[in-house]
């Protein structure tokens, strides 16, 4: 089974140039490989079973049973899941749905999701890649030009100084035009948060309204009382349900209604699947939308900026990190943050003290009113 995962690793490569925050690489990196991984986990029957074992009579041959009741729905009946096992009924959601004569059709709970779970998990993947994607084409791989190879630091002395020089150039140059590179990121990450929440939505209607509260409902199924306590994963994902009736002209050419017990082996799967996602959709959302928070402080709070950058780069001088900041936009710092990231920290140190000189420089002549070099 490693050989089906294996080609995952090469999938999706986190790329050591850095051009966004860690949450948002939680979003394309780790969620988009656990979604593809489990989309070929519930495809690859012979690991884990077939996916409907169904119990059936000499006169509908096995394979026609399974593969009818696969393809149709199946059902369980609500009515039947309170009640005790193996006293009242033989499973729970089981149980004669004739017993007070025509079949309630409003106590079916029917179950059409498992054909396309596999499809469903694959098409959230592509979600969940799509801001990675639009961000890729929006930033145009400009950190990697500006880095030139600077993350490691191991160059002559000569080619080191004219890449900085190449570098202080480029962000005097364009000083105070990354605002609309910096906002395009931002705006990618709440399409990242719009798209966990859109998500959380799309499988509460995959599964007939029932995912919102299904991560809350397991909790509380956990600390319940073993006696009294009623599984919702059964209830949303069972392992026993009962086929659609299966009509067919029997010897003296009447209709004869079929029916039967069936087996679900694939719902074992897909409810840990599912639990995990529930957990790992809510965690990541409330780090996203920190993470929001996060960036609108940094937009309005100029002192926040200047915190930041003290903290993550120790090695450079607080007044170059006042300065830059007072003379500059938001935009400047966010491609500073990020060249920060990315390149190796003396020579950062460097840039920065450099371009903090250049901008005091411009600063004292533009006050004594020397025309700006």
């Amino acid at each position: 089974m490693l050989d089906v995962f294996r080609g995952l690793k090469n999938l999706i490569k986190v790329n050591y140039v850095h051009i966004d925050s860690p949450v948002f690489r939680l979003h394309y990196s780790i969620t988009v490989i656990l979604l593809i991984s489990f989309s070929l986990i519930v495809t690859t029957r012979q690991y884990v079973g077939n996916p409907i074992d169904c119990i059936h009579t000499k006169d509908i041959p096995e394979d026609v049973l399974n593969t009818y009741c696969w393809i149709h729905s199946t059902y369980t009946l609500k009515s039947f899941f309170y009640k005790k096992v193996g006293v009242e009924v033989p499973y729970p959601g089981i149980g004669n749905s004739r017993e007070k004569g025509e079949e309630d059709m409003s106590d079916r709970k029917t179950y059409k999701y498992y054909q396309w779970v596999c499809f469903c998990l694959f098409f959230q993947a592509m979600l969940f890649y799509a801001p990675r994607w639009l961000w890729k084409s929006w930033e145009g791989g400009k950190i990697r030009a500006l880095m030139m190879d600077l993350d490691v630091g191991v160059c002559t002395e000569i080619e080191k100084k004219t890449k900085k020089k190449l570098i202080l150039d480029y962000l005097w140059e364009n000083l105070r035009y990354h605002n609309w590179w910096a906002y395009r990121y931002y705006l990618c990450e709440f399409l990242a948060l719009v798209n966990v929440i859109g998500q959380m939505f799309l499988m509460n209607r995959f599964f007939d309204g029932e995912f919102m509260t299904f991560g809350l409902k397991v909790i509380k199924y956990m600390e319940s009382d073993q006696e009294v306590r009623f599984d919702p994963m059964i209830y949303i994902f069972p392992r026993m349900v009962k086929c659609t009736l299966f009509n067919k002209f029997g010897s003296s050419g009447e209709v004869e209604r079929h029916d039967a017990l069936c087996i679900l082996p694939l719902n074992v799967v897909n409810e840990k699947i599912y639990v995990f996602l529930w957990f790992w959709f809510v965690i990541l959302g409330v780090l996203t939308f920190i993470t929001l928070i996060y960036r609108v402080v940094i937009i309005f709070s100029p002192r926040m900026r200047v915190y930041m950058m003290r903290m993550r780069f120790r090695l450079v001088r607080r007044d170059n990190i006042d300065t830059i900041v007072r003379r500059s936009k938001m935009g400047d710092w966010y491609l500073l943050y990020i060249l920060g990231e990315n390149l190796d920290s003396v020579i950062f140190r460097d840039i920065m003290h450099e371009f903090a000189n250049k901008l005091n420089h411009n600063y004292q002549h533009h006050i004594h009113g020397v025309p700006d070099a």
